[in-house]
Parts: structure tokens; sequence; C-alpha cells
């Protein structure tokens, strides 16, 4: 009997020491480097929030952050990436409009969105829509009409992305003649463009307004529903004539969806109090985006409604969603 007391006695000592251990392991997370990875080249708008808020939410989480890039298939190659992992040390920092598209347009998806949980939203970057200076159009109108002579090849950061996605609806909305040139990222798209080697594409303001500024690309309209303060004489696409438009780049972290709850919740906390500070703020204020930022739930949901809105551009554009040339 004794030996049966002692017995069930160690046995419930071993319990308890075991989910202590468990207890202090959660506390102690992240316990080494953090990798966030960027499903696109360098240069791009989550390249640049990412590698901005490396060093402080380091220094908030005690831990070194690694910016990874993994650009390939619209972002799904790195998307992947995440889904799959299993060190609760890998997360993703991406243009979360894309992850919402990705299984609506591309057919065998290596992973499943179930397999990915959103920790928060950063910032948001809207659209610039933009022209090599050589196109002889100064506005939404003229590039119509100039389409209706000859296509216009629009670049983008890859099929199915939201820049590609919204070409498409202001192309429904317009008639104009065009033809997509999809890339690997953003940056690519932007750098193709100005160099010539394609005539327009719709980026996100942050990537894309130091281009403009130089001189290597000419902004003919913005996606916001208002004006920006950077470029107050810039028309917005719903005041050139497609109502109600807005597209950008809402940029956020993203996690595999076994990552423990508690986790999730320290990186949050984390995420939104670096991206709040005052300097980091101003930062991105100066590049042309602004800091937003949610619970996870909210996050999540908010993928969700992209589904739908872009679900919707996909379905009208039928046959044309590479162009209508």
């Amino acid at each position: 009997m004794q030996t049966r007391r002692s017995f069930l006695q160690f046995g419930a000592a071993t319990a308890l020491a075991s989910a202590f251990t468990s207890v202090r392991a959660q506390a102690a997370w992240p316990n080494r480097p953090l990798r966030i990875i960027i499903p696109f080249a360098a240069g791009g708008s989550s390249d640049f929030i990412a590698r901005l808020i490396s060093n402080p939410l380091g220094e908030a989480l005690g831990v070194n952050v690694i910016v990874d890039n993994r650009p390939g298939n619209a972002g799904n190659l790195g998307a992947a990436i995440v889904a799959t992992a299993n060190d609760q040390h890998t997360v993703m920092l991406s243009d979360t409009g894309s992850l919402a598209i990705s299984p609506l347009v591309t057919p065998n998806l290596n992973f499943k969105l179930n397999q990915l949980a959103g920790v928060s939203m950063l910032g948001y970057s809207p659209h610039l829509l933009v022209l090599h200076p050589a196109v002889p159009a100064n506005n939404l109108r003229e590039l119509v009409e100039l389409s209706k002579k000859k296509p216009i090849n629009v670049a983008s950061a890859g099929s199915g992305s939201p820049n590609h996605l919204g070409v498409v609806e202001i192309a429904l909305a317009t008639g104009m003649r065009w033809q997509h040139v999809p890339y690997k990222g953003g940056a690519q798209a932007l750098a193709d463009t100005a160099a010539g080697n394609t005539d327009a594409v719709l980026n996100g303001m942050l990537a894309t307004l130091p281009l403009v500024q130089a001189g290597k690309l000419k902004a003919i309209a913005v996606s916001k529903r208002t004006r920006v303060p950077l470029l107050p004489n810039l028309e917005t696409v719903a005041e050139q004539g497609v109502a109600n438009f807005e597209s950008g780049t809402y940029q956020g972290v993203i996690a595999p969806s076994t990552q423990p709850k508690a986790q999730l919740e320290k990186l949050n906390a984390a995420l939104i109090k670096v991206i709040r500070t005052p300097e980091l703020r101003a930062r991105m204020l100066e590049a042309g985006a602004e800091v937003s930022t949610s619970t996870s739930a909210g996050l999540d949901e908010f993928i969700t409604q992209e589904a739908k809105r872009w679900g919707n551009v996909i379905k009208r554009a039928g046959k044309n969603i590479e162009g209508a040339a």
C-alpha cells in the first residue's frame, strides 16, 4: 500500500513538474532567433517594413530577428514555408491581400489558409498607378484612350496579387486595353517599368514613391479614397471615374496556425508596441504608409473579407483576368 501511495505521489509530482516546465518554456518564448519570411524579393513594401521593425522587435523580444526573403509563385512559396514550419520561431510579413487571393487563383496550392493564423496588421500603403515617363499620358482617362490605340503592358507583383487585380478592376470599369506582365514581387515590377520594359504598374506607395520623386516613374493616380498629403495634387482613381475604388497593400504578420495562442498574443503585443513608437510611425508616414494594427482575430477577418472582394472581381473578369488586349 505504501509502495502504491509513493508511486502515485511520484507520478503526480512528475506531472506537475512537466506542466511547470511547459509553462516556463512558454513564458521564455522566444528563446532563439525569430525568422521573418518575406515572400517577395527585397526592396518591396513587405521588405521595407520587416527591416524597419527587425531591430526594435528583437530588442522587445530579447532575441535576434532575421529577415529572410523567399520570393516565388506570387508569394506562395514563402507562405508554404511558414504554413509548414514547426519550430515556433518562423513567421511571415506579407501583403495580406495576396494571401487572401492565392486560393482563388492558384490551382493545387501547396498549403491551406487554415494552416496560417493572423498575428497583427502593421500598415497600409495605398497603390500608386505609375507609368514610365515616356508613356504619353498624364491621367487615367488619357491612359485609357492611349490603350485603345495599342494595349498597355502592365507589370505586377505576380498573378493574383492585389495590384494585379486592382488593374483588372480599373480595366473593367474603364474599358482599358492591357496585357499583364507578372513578376516575382513589386520591386522587380517597379524596376522593369522604370527601365521602360513595361508601360505601367499599380504598386504600393511605400516602395513606389521614391522612384516617382526621383523622376524615374510618373504617377497618374492614387488608389486611396482620399488624396494623400505627400502628393496633394494627385487625383484618386475614384476621382478619375472608377466609383468607390480603393486598393492598397495591407501589411501584416502571419504565423503557423499551430503556434500556441500565448505566443501569438506575446508577438502581437510586441509588434504593436514597436510599430506605434513615434520614430517608426514617422518613418512609415515619410515613406507613404500608415500604421494600422489589429488583433489576431481582426487580421483573420480582414483576410476573409479581402477574399470575398477580389473573388467578385475575378468572377467578373473571367477569361480577361490576364489582360483585355
